[in-house]
């Protein structure tokens, strides 16, 4: 019998951390299957994950999958007692898609993967599978290219979000904006604001905010504009870390639709062809420079101290955890112990 002591958030691990940052010269991908199996294992005092958000390209889940492909899937994940949350879409050029800045043939693959995620996802919600959980995006551009004029390219961002929410609306869903470092036009946190407000469609386009990626804002990594904490910044002064991240999550936690519970060492990583990204770290890391419990409270609760519940789950992301350390089964059962306590402190019932 379960301990755990609220009900929601409903707990999630993501499963695009066997496939982003591998293959190539990097490690090779963790399959679909092994990383449901690994989830499905894990548990702390009778509490397990409740489901998974699952990256829409292969080798996990192919975005061009049949209905009877799509049933397979959410058979085999009611096998596995675990729901369908988020999903990503493919919307970057090496997997069918396009700039969201770009030529208009460009911009129209991000679009043709926008709607063909989002169709996956009512098809998932008619099987049952999934009753809760987002389409993610991003701007599939880097921080370099944007800079060449900001202001004209994230008005075109804006432009592309706006009629993806259009797309998204069709299918009932809502999309979730990326805040990630490597994504130009969201690249740092005010970058973030501004484009969000300019597609002005909150009941439609949020942020999704990972708490890496938002730890690394602090920092200004390719946006020292956008810098919080100082240049010689001694991190052994919390004090200053979490007055930087409250402004973080004050200007974004309004936004906020999804949310991924992860730690950071407060450097910059990237593996094969996933380069300038978060650090995410296992929540033991002796580098981790975050209290995972204390921090996720920032996004997890409004300023008044009431639980947001903008969201019906939350994930965790492991993104370029490597192979080993993510074929452990240890690894799963210490995430989800962190994962129990980020609840019992900030969940609801």
């Amino acid at each position: 019998m379960s301990t755990s002591k609220h009900k929601f958030p409903a707990l999630h691990n993501a499963m695009w951390p066997g496939i982003v940052g591998k293959g190539g010269d990097a490690e090779p991908a963790i399959d679909l299957d092994t990383m449901l199996n690994l989830t499905a294992s894990a548990e702390v005092n009778g509490t397990k994950f409740d489901g998974v958000d699952l990256f829409l390209a292969l080798p996990h889940t192919d975005i061009d999958s049949t209905d009877d492909q799509l049933k397979e899937l959410a058979d085999k994940l009611a096998g596995h007692n675990l729901a369908a949350g988020s999903l990503v879409a493919p919307v970057w050029p090496p997997v069918g898609g396009g700039s969201a800045m770009g030529s208009d043939e460009e911009r129209g693959k991000f679009l043709t993967q926008v709607r063909k995620a989002c169709d996956i996802g009512k098809k998932l919600r008619d099987l049952g599978i999934r009753k809760y959980g987002v389409i993610r995006i991003d701007s599939a551009e880097g921080p370099a290219a944007w800079s060449e004029d900001p202001a004209a390219n994230t008005k075109a961002i804006a432009a592309t979000f706006g009629e993806a929410c259009d797309i998204a609306e069709d299918y009932g869903e809502r999309l979730a904006a990326e805040g990630e470092i490597c994504w130009g036009g969201m690249h740092g946190w005010k970058h973030m604001v501004d484009l969000l407000e300019q597609v002005g469609r909150p009941k439609t386009l949020g942020f999704q905010a990972d708490m890496a990626h938002t730890m690394l804002y602090t920092l200004g990594y390719n946006s020292p504009e956008s810098r919080l904490l100082p240049a010689d910044y001694d991190w052994s002064d919390r004090s200053v870390l979490e007055d930087a991240l409250q402004q973080v999550a004050n200007a974004l936690r309004p936004w906020t639709i999804d949310f991924h519970v992860a730690q950071n060492d407060g450097t910059v990583k990237g593996s094969g062809s996933h380069d300038k990204t978060g650090r995410h770290c296992p929540p033991d890391d002796p580098n981790g420079k975050m209290n995972i419990v204390e921090i996720a409270g920032l996004w997890m609760r409004n300023e008044d101290g009431t639980p947001t519940r903008a969201y019906e789950h939350i994930c965790w992301d492991g993104c370029m955890f490597p192979n080993s350390m993510m074929t452990s089964p240890e690894t799963w059962v210490k995430i989800l112990a962190t994962m129990i306590q980020v609840r019992d402190a900030h969940g609801w019932d």
